[in-house]
């Protein structure tokens, strides 16, 4: 589930050898407009094939030659200071909304490239939240391409036997888990709990930000607010309601593929695994030994968790089109890849892959219904829709249309990035598990962020 920025000695380390194999005959020659470098982060094997396909479909269209480089989102960022620097960049690279937003901040990025092919697609068409994500002053710095966000998982048949609505806000969710816990002997609610770990600044943000918790605001840390301090208090509550002490997000995961769990918090990349179509995460529970299915047929999904504040903690990807890069060629070739091959292009991973670009003028869900008939999994021998039905795949619309990021957006987004990336709100929630008053625990996450910001 965890998309997270890691900077190494090694990343750095191997900068200069990345860029001499990753940007070579691509960007900086503004004449040589028949050949695209893209680097992406789907580095799989099987999902670097597809993405060299649709790189030869295009070849086929256009007669522009595309270099897909693999290359993981840490290598990214050293690659392109590096090669910014010595005027050899590659054309088209796809990345984070925390990676455009540091770029952006650096000069690194030809935005007026990215608003031009946004343009030219239809602004209108792509999810509201995702395109302001990928704003950070003026125009548009990338073009939105897909994401994923979190959900919460039920099992139906569990909250019956409780007695148990599905919950609509935080503290539903919270009186919800306990009830489970207190009437079923089994957790309430499994999610990433660890203290200082990634898992639980995962955590953190989802489920604070849905009760309407701002870390900042216009420059000013506000992760003390009251709404803040409330979110913690019911984050306390949650944590509670597991029978089997703290979670990483793996552990949560195998603790309702195991029938010990009456809900999880987890990304979208559960869909496959429901069904028993991920080999390395089958369902353990004991009636999925007679039908591996049966957590996808007795599991209900919130796609949003607070219809009145629909914020879904969540990744936003796009390509982002480097100063220095071949933009016209760059451009056709992200005007491709958002379009005729935008299905093909969701198909690599499409549990993990949720359009951005929501459809055409002329068909506004174009993408997103095409997204529901996509096969998940290995194999891809099934779709969301055939296995969670049609009106999951429309509260998935509703649920990746409210994506959101603390600071997203804003001048704000550096500092959200920067306090996300190392932690800093997992590192102050043991004293909330230590029994410290909640009040105090936000207010010492508003000392420590202040001190982030003051080194920015």
């Amino acid at each position: 589930m965890s998309r997270f920025l890691h900077r190494s000695a090694v990343a750095v380390a191997a900068a200069s050898v990345l860029v001499l194999a990753a940007c070579s005959g691509a960007g900086g020659d503004a004449g040589e407009s028949d050949s695209v470098t893209f680097w992406t982060p789907q580095t799989s094997p099987e999902r670097l094939a597809a993405q060299q396909a649709i790189a030869a479909a295009f070849e086929q269209e256009s007669g522009i030659k595309v270099d897909v480089v693999p290359m993981a989102a840490a290598d990214q960022d050293q690659a392109l200071v590096t090669g910014a620097a010595s005027g050899d960049v590659p054309d088209v690279i796809l990345a984070s909304a925390t990676q455009t937003s540091a770029w952006n901040a650096q000069g690194l990025l030809d935005t007026d490239a990215a608003a031009a092919t946004v343009e030219a697609l239809g602004p209108g068409t792509f999810n509201e939240r995702a395109l302001q994500a990928l704003t950070p002053e003026s125009q548009a710095a990338a073009v939105p391409s897909d994401g994923w966000t979190h959900v919460i998982a039920y099992r139906k048949d569990l909250l019956e036997k409780a007695g148990v609505e599905p919950p609509t806000s935080l503290a539903e969710l919270a009186a919800a888990a306990t009830t489970i816990k207190e009437k079923l002997g089994i957790t309430g609610l499994a999610f990433g709990t660890q203290a200082g770990t990634a898992s639980a600044t995962e955590g953190i943000q989802s489920l604070f930000q849905t009760a309407g918790c701002e870390l900042v605001t216009d420059g000013t840390v506000t992760i003390d607010s009251p709404e803040c301090t409330a979110a913690a208090e019911q984050f306390m509550t949650l944590r509670n309601s597991s029978t089997s002490g703290d979670f990483d997000v793996s552990s949560a995961r195998a603790a309702y593929l195991n029938g010990d769990a009456g809900m999880l918090l987890f990304s979208t990349h559960l869909l496959d695994e429901l069904a028993g179509l991920d080999d390395a995460n089958p369902p353990t529970c004991e009636q999925c030994a007679d039908d591996p299915a049966f957590l996808a047929k007795q599991s209900e999904f919130l796609t949003v968790l607070n219809p009145d504040n629909p914020r879904q903690y969540g990744t936003v990807l796009g390509y982002n089109i480097p100063q220095g890069a071949n933009a016209e060629a760059a451009q056709r070739y992200v005007e491709y890849v958002m379009s005729t091959g935008y299905v093909d292009t969701l198909a690599v991973a499409t549990e993990g892959r949720i359009p951005l670009r929501n459809g055409t003028q002329e068909n506004p869900t174009e993408y997103l219904d095409a997204w529901g008939r996509l096969g998940i999994g290995a194999g891809a021998k099934a779709s969301a829709g055939d296995l969670y039905g049609e009106e999951f795949v429309d509260s998935m619309s509703t649920g990746i249309n409210s994506v959101y990021q603390w600071g997203m957006g804003t001048p704000d987004a550096e500092l959200a990035g920067v306090v996300f990336n190392q932690g800093v709100l997992a590192a102050e929630i043991e004293q909330l598990y230590s029994g410290r008053p909640a009040a105090e625990v936000t207010a010492a996450m508003k000392s420590a962020v202040e001190g982030v910001q003051a080194g920015l």
